[in-house]
């Protein structure tokens, strides 16, 4: 739900006023407390309620920032400062009438750019905006082309750099085939030695019956 913006002015209802003056006053002691924190400024705070109760805060002694201000007083610094700052605030005040102008006028320009609030507009004014609008299309144009090219150059990179991975792979892995294809060359030609060893040797076998040995010759 938004909250609505109350107009600054006297709370008539009593219960309405007493609970805003609370809320209120909490959070300014609140702000007084943080801006004393932050800031290492000192700060008191002297308020009296619609019915006559003191509420107070200081970031220090209250009794020391009173007789400082008095002090300040009384060698009339005080009274210069708050001139100096009244003057700031009507400086600071032309300034943002200034500043509001100054936004006013980019506000309508910029509307007109998009194309709206041009009925005032002669034709000059409409063809320098004309102008404007087209400048700005072609460094749009531009910085868009900018970054295909460099997205494009990026991906070519990546590219290559991944073919280049590959055939590193492609590699290694031809090389580990030819290992192991040497390895298993060399053990086939152990078994068909010790093989053909035992084909020519034959096999003895021995006759439990008769005692007589015979040799068993290969039929092929």
């Amino acid at each position: 739900m938004v909250r609505q913006k109350i107009q600054i002015k006297k709370i008539d209802n009593l219960s309405t006023r007493q609970v805003t003056f609370s809320k209120r006053r909490r959070g300014l002691f609140k702000k007084a407390q943080e801006l004393a924190t932050l800031c290492d400024a000192e700060i008191a705070l002297i308020v009296f309620s619609a019915t006559g109760k003191l509420f107070d805060y200081s970031s220090s002694s209250m009794m020391q920032i009173i007789q400082r201000l008095k002090k300040l007083q009384s060698e009339g610094s005080y009274s210069n400062r708050h001139r100096q700052t009244l003057n700031n605030q009507q400086a600071g005040g032309d300034n943002y009438d200034a500043i509001n102008k100054e936004f006013t006028s980019l506000t309508l320009e910029l509307r007109q750019l998009n194309g709206e609030d041009l009925q005032g507009l002669g034709l000059n004014e409409l063809a320098r905006l004309e102008r404007v609008v087209e400048l700005a299309l072609g460094r749009v144009g531009k910085t868009k082309n900018d970054m295909l090219m460099n997205e494009i150059s990026k991906h070519k990179r990546r590219e290559i750099e991944l073919s280049e991975e590959n055939a590193t792979l492609k590699q290694q892995a031809e090389q580990g085939s030819s290992v192991e294809s040497i390895t298993n060359s060399s053990g086939f030609g152990e078994d068909m030695s010790v093989s053909d060893t035992a084909l020519k040797l034959g096999l003895e076998k021995l006759d439990m019956d008769t005692g007589i040995s015979s040799v068993i010759r290969p039929t092929g």
